[in-house]
C-alpha cells in the first residue's frame, strides 16, 4: 500500500513562517490611525473660525504675570486701544497677558477671542473670552496662532512665548509668512536676547543676515507699538475674502 506523502514542513514550523509574513495590526498602529480624523478635524474646525473673524492681532506673554504688573496695564491697555480702533484681539485664551489683552478688548467693546490649549498647570479660559475655541494638540492650535493675525505682540514670557516668537520670525525669514509686524514690548525683558541675536547669532557666527534683524520692532513703549501697528499691518492674504 502506498504512503501518503508527508509535508516537506511540519506544522509548528508551517505557523511560524505565517507569524512571521502575516503579523497582525497592533492596537498601536490602528490608535495612531485614527487620530489622524482627530487632527484632521481640529484643523478644519480652526480654519472654519478664523475664517469669521477681521483685523486680527495676537498678544503673546507669560501665563504667570499678575494683575498689578505694568505689563499686565499694559497689555490691557494696548488691547484697549488696538480694540477701540476696529481690530479684533486673539490670546491663548489663558490667564495673565492673555487675560489682561482679553480684558482690554472686553472694556473696548472689540472683538475678544480665545485659542486655548489644555496644559498640566496654568491654563484656563479667562472670563474675558468672548468667543473661543479649544484645542487638543499643541501643534494645530500653534498653527492656528501662526495663520490668524495681521500683527503679533510680544510681551515677557516663558519659553512658550520665546517659542512663538522665534517661529513666526522664522516663516517671515522664510518668507513663508508674509511680512507683517512683530512687535515686542518690555525692552528689559527683550534687550538681552536682542543683544545675544545681534552679537553672536549674526556677527559672530554668521547665522542670520542683517536685514533679518528688521523682521521685530522693539517698541519705545505703547503709544510707540499702537502706532506702528496701524502703519505697518495689512490683511493676510490667507484670509483676503473677509478684510
Amino acid at each position: 500500500m502506498q504512503q501518503p506523502l508527508k509535508p516537506s514542513k511540519d506544522k509548528k514550523e508551517i505557523l511560524r513562517e505565517i507569524k512571521r509574513f502575516h503579523k497582525p495590526i497592533s492596537p498601536f498602529t490602528t490608535r495612531a490611525s485614527w487620530k489622524i480624523f482627530k487632527i484632521m478635524a481640529e484643523f478644519i474646525s480652526g480654519f472654519e473660525f478664523l475664517a469669521s473673524l477681521k483685523k486680527e492681532v495676537t498678544f503673546w506673554g507669560s501665563a504667570r504675570t499678575i494683575e498689578n504688573s505694568v505689563y499686565y496695564q499694559q497689555a490691557r491697555e494696548l488691547a484697549y486701544k488696538l480694540g477701540r480702533a476696529g481690530f479684533t484681539i486673539i490670546t491663548g485664551g489663558g490667564p495673565g497677558i492673555m487675560e489682561a489683552a482679553n480684558r482690554g478688548a472686553t472694556e473696548a467693546g472689540a472683538n475678544s477671542v480665545g485659542l486655548n490649549i489644555q496644559l498640566p498647570s496654568e491654563q484656563r479660559i479667562n472670563k474675558y473670552v468672548k468667543r473661543g475655541i479649544g484645542f487638543y494638540y499643541f501643534f494645530v492650535r500653534k498653527v492656528m496662532l501662526s495663520m490668524s493675525s495681521r500683527a503679533y505682540i510680544y510681551f515677557p514670557g516663558g519659553f512658550g512665548t520665546l517659542d512663538e516668537f522665534l517661529e513666526i520670525i522664522t516663516l517671515i525669514q522664510t518668507k513663508k509668512s508674509p511680512p507683517l509686524p512683530v512687535v515686542l514690548i518690555g525692552r528689559d525683558y527683550w534687550e538681552p536676547l536682542m543683544k545675544f541675536i545681534n552679537d553672536t547669532v549674526y556677527k559672530k557666527f554668521g547665522n542670520i543676515e542683517k536685514k533679518d534683524m528688521n523682521i521685530f520692532y522693539l517698541a519705545k513703549d505703547i503709544n510707540d507699538a499702537y502706532h506702528y501697528i496701524l502703519k505697518n499691518s495689512k490683511p493676510r492674504k490667507f484670509f483676503t475674502t473677509k478684510d
